[in-house]
């Protein structure tokens, strides 16, 4: 049921994606070309926030910034999967599988090696940052708005 602090979180978190995205960037490989990466991690934000972060809102303070770095981290899972599913699909249309299996599982191992990517401090301190932020505002629009 839509109420306010689904609506708080999904922006919040969309908001968190959107320059999260932007801090990864400069992380990548010189000359990748990045598409519609930004949309699809805020696409991921504002449903994450929604489905997750949403339901879990008016327990207190301190499950309010477990609910937002729970969030931020379906969030981050679910992008890693979506891009390292993305890039396997690009690599798949060049014939570099020998086989399905041998696509599927490297799904995984692309994820693996873009979070060994974006694992440094300049963006793992926004995630966090932003999760708890946003964790504290869905909260409180629980609270204002029942």
């Amino acid at each position: 049921m839509p109420n306010g602090a689904r609506l708080t979180a999904a922006i919040t978190m969309a908001l968190v994606a959107f320059f999260v995205s932007f801090a990864v960037m400069p992380q990548m490989p010189e000359g990748t070309d990045f598409g519609y990466f930004v949309h699809v991690n805020v696409a991921l934000g504002l449903l994450s926030g929604w489905i997750f972060m949403g339901k879990r809102a008016g327990r207190g303070l301190v499950p309010a910034i477990n609910n937002g770095l729970t969030g931020m981290a379906v969030m981050v899972l679910w992008a890693l999967f979506i891009q390292g599913a993305w890039e396997m699909f690009r690599l798949a249309m060049r014939h570099r599988y020998d086989g399905p299996f041998e696509a599927l599982s490297a799904i995984f191992v692309i994820a693996l090696e873009y979070f060994f990517v974006i694992a440094v401090p300049t963006v793992l301190v926004p995630l966090v940052i932003g999760g708890v932020l946003s964790g504290l505002a869905t909260e409180n629009a629980s609270r204002r708005w029942r």
